[in-house]
């Protein structure tokens, strides 16, 4: 009863502070197509001045990949009115942190100031899409810069190139079929006029999303918005392909020789819908439910019980278009990656048959909602689920509402969905093993 009256009041503790968390927010779009989201926090006098783009690796040219990546590096080169090599300067110069990332479906930028510096962010965000310097000593000092990246974090890192691996046997048709980091041999034949050509079809104000987050003035921020944003020209509209892969119905095998390991890795992965969908959200919960955690089904039984890996785990890899559920382990002694699926799937028939209990499911629930506190418990956390929400899902208030789409997920969903995706007809099994040959494995 002790335990019971515990788990509730925890229970009541994360729901008032998930309602307590609720995000306000107010958007508008500019004339020339820019979506503008604002929200006010002046709990901390700071402020994050960001806009994400639509285009990600999968907007390349199978013969120019790894462009998306190269702009988020190339975007930081400079502008008509600022100088190459100034830009971090000038941000470190007035107390704030900048960075991008880039996925298969967006980039991402973002400053992050003191409040009375965000004139100065929006200035810059609205310079590096207006006024971007792209010449020949930029690209070549990016493509260097690209070089080493993949160098260190992929080409040398242990099992850096996995999920590139997965997504290659994966898809067929579909753009995801290649790495985010692209083809260096790719880069290096790029003309300087193919990449002005992607900049100018892909960073316009009608492929972005504004999103200024932290101590506001509303009706100032307003202001500089129109000012600074407003002027800049609307880009062609952008007509995307649909690309539409078959169903897996035979199972996958691969193999993979990866020259920085000793030890080798198993891979089962099956193909989900898009993270938009209900179902995306459904694995979600059964990727925690198998392995978030050394208390969840995989790991006791096979890390800790049986003691047949020395590490064990499953993601839900969601994307706009298509997700990725992955599963791996490492096996040990003498255990062999065929063990180890078969002890993988034992667990997954059982949730294709039976019902989680009650309790597990209320597990799931507690660790969602403390998932989606966390997710909002910063102004950079904010502002970036703000953009993607609007961006990649086409609905901004989904900062407040998802949760209670995790909340309602049912036992009999988590049963039915495991039973529809998780089958060993329609998934890969890639063998990521030591490279025999160091010298000669998987030359890029």
């Amino acid at each position: 009863m002790k335990k019971s009256l515990i788990a509730l009041s925890s229970l009541l503790m994360i729901g008032g502070t998930a309602q307590a968390q609720k995000v306000a927010f107010e958007e508008y779009d500019l004339a020339n197509g820019m979506h503008v989201i604002l929200h006010n926090d002046p709990s901390a006098p700071v402020v994050i001045t960001s806009v994400m783009y639509h285009v990600g690796s999968k907007d390349e040219n199978p013969e120019r990949t790894g462009f998306a990546h190269f702009f988020e590096h190339l975007l930081f080169e400079g502008t008509q009115n600022i100088k190459r090599g100034e830009w971090f300067k000038i941000v470190t110069s007035n107390g704030g942190t900048n960075n991008a990332n880039t996925s298969d479906d967006r980039t991402y930028y973002f400053e992050v100031f003191p409040s009375n510096s965000l004139e100065l962010g929006l200035w810059m965000e609205s310079e590096r899409l207006m006024h971007p310097v792209i010449n020949q000593i930029g690209v070549d000092t990016q493509n260097e810069v690209v070089k080493e990246e993949k160098r260190l974090r992929v080409d040398n890192q242990p099992y850096g190139n996995l999920i590139a691996e997965v997504k290659r046997n994966m898809f067929v048709k579909h753009p995801y079929r290649w790495a985010t980091i692209g083809s260096m041999a790719h880069l290096d034949a790029a003309t300087l006029e193919e990449f002005q050509a992607f900049n100018k079809k892909f960073y316009s104000p009608n492929n972005a999303v504004l999103v200024v987050a932290g101590q506001l003035d509303i009706a100032q921020t307003k202001a500089w918005i129109e000012k600074y944003f407003a002027p800049i020209p609307r880009g062609v509209d952008i007509k995307r392909e649909k690309f539409v892969e078959d169903p897996i119905t035979q199972p996958l095998k691969a193999k993979y020789e990866d020259p920085n390991i000793q030890k080798e890795m198993v891979v089962a992965s099956y193909r989900t819908p898009s993270m938009k969908t209900r179902d995306a959200r459904v694995l979600d919960m059964i990727s925690s439910y198998l392995s978030d955690g050394k208390s969840s089904k995989l790991y006791k039984k096979i890390v800790d019980d049986k003691k047949m890996a020395l590490q064990i785990g499953a993601f839900n890899y969601s994307q706009e278009d298509y997700g990725l559920y992955i599963l791996y382990g490492m096996p040990q002694g003498d255990n062999t990656s065929a063990d180890l699926i078969r002890e993988i799937d034992e667990e997954i028939v059982k949730l294709q048959n039976d019902l989680i209990s009650e309790n597990d499911l209320q597990k799931l629930k507690n660790k969602f909602d403390n998932n989606y506190v966390n997710s909002n418990s910063s102004v950079e956390g904010v502002a970036e689920n703000l953009a993607s929400f609007y961006m990649l899902y086409g609905d901004v208030n989904l900062i407040n509402t998802e949760i209670e789409m995790y909340r309602s997920i049912t036992r009999e969903e988590i049963r039915d969905i495991a039973k529809k995706y998780l089958n060993p007809n329609q998934r890969l099994i890639l063998d990521y093993v030591p490279a025999k040959d160091k010298a000669e494995a998987n030359k890029q």
